[in-house]
């Protein structure tokens, strides 16, 4: 099948506050570029995208991903056998903690977060290991205009140490899945609240896992809002949930979502190959 002969997509949305399902497409075979922007638009339009029954190679998976963006090879995640661009997300029967079990935002710790993820499941448990995504657009609109008002003043910093580093791996328990602790001294700061860069919308931009406090304010300051604000946006009312298959893919939005790996497979494997794709500079809304 040659690029020009995929013309057209069925996107159809999910149940819950976002995401969308993508038919009508083969990802072994190469994508024209119009295909490739159409996926492009159905993820900022949607922030999660979902592909079913995908029977695709690593290099196939490799080749999909440089059709979108450019690949951000993870410093942390053990990778693939032979393939640095992809990261292994794994757990074995005999673990209990699994990876991204909190809500988060891939890569906020960096000055130039990724654009999105694309997750591939090799292996998934018989039942459990589902997905869940929130719309963090919805979650800003929601606030108070007081709220919103307050935030979109503010910055907030982010860090990997406390997450990947070296004292961070000796409570964690994550085996050989993490690598390179002592290349976690990443730090970065971001506006609170962020323009999408493809559609204009504002999106409040925190996390539980790597948003370390406020600029300005102290730890202890930060604290209280901060949990206002995660508890605020994981309400179900901003989220969907996926439930993986053996060739699903998801691809998220990493500025406008949040996203959690559930861990309710205990003594089965799941394996998930993940490419990260490079994101551009983010910016406030001022």
């Amino acid at each position: 099948m040659s690029p020009s002969s995929i013309l057209h997509l069925e996107i159809i949305p999910t149940s819950g506050a976002l995401g969308a399902e993508l038919r009508g497409i083969d990802l072994a075979q190469p994508l024209s570029a119009d295909t490739a922007q159409e996926i492009r638009g159905a993820l900022a339009e949607h922030g999660v995208i979902f592909f079913r029954d995908q029977n695709i190679t690593p290099e196939q998976h490799i080749a999909f991903a440089q059709c979108l963006a450019p690949i951000n090879i993870n410093r942390f995640f053990k990778t693939a056998p032979g393939y640095a661009e992809i990261s292994e997300v794994r757990k074995e029967p005999e673990q209990d903690k699994n990876i991204g079990g909190a809500w988060h935002t891939d890569h906020s710790y960096d000055h130039i977060p990724a654009l999105g993820s694309i997750l591939l499941a090799r292996e998934v448990p018989e039942r459990g290991g589902d997905t869940m995504f929130a719309a963090m657009w919805q979650a800003y609109e929601a606030l108070s205009d007081g709220l919103k008002q307050t935030l979109e003043g503010l910055r907030a910093a982010h860090s990997s140490r406390h997450v990947f580093g070296v004292e961070a791996r000796k409570t964690r328990n994550m085996g050989d899945r993490l690598v390179n602790a002592e290349l976690a001294t990443q730090d970065a700061v971001h506006p609170v609240v962020i323009r999408h860069p493809e559609n204009g919308r504002k999106i409040l931009y925190v996390n539980r896992t790597f948003t370390t406090h406020f600029e300005g304010w102290t730890a202890e300051e930060s604290k209280p809002l901060l949990e206002y604000l995660y508890a605020h946006g994981s309400r179900p009312e901003f989220q969907t949930r996926f439930q993986w298959e053996k060739g699903s893919i998801a691809i998220w939005d990493n500025r406008s979502t949040w996203h959690l790996a559930l861990n309710d497979y205990h003594g089965e494997r799941r394996l998930m190959h993940r490419i990260t794709l490079e994101g551009t500079p983010i910016a406030g809304v001022h």
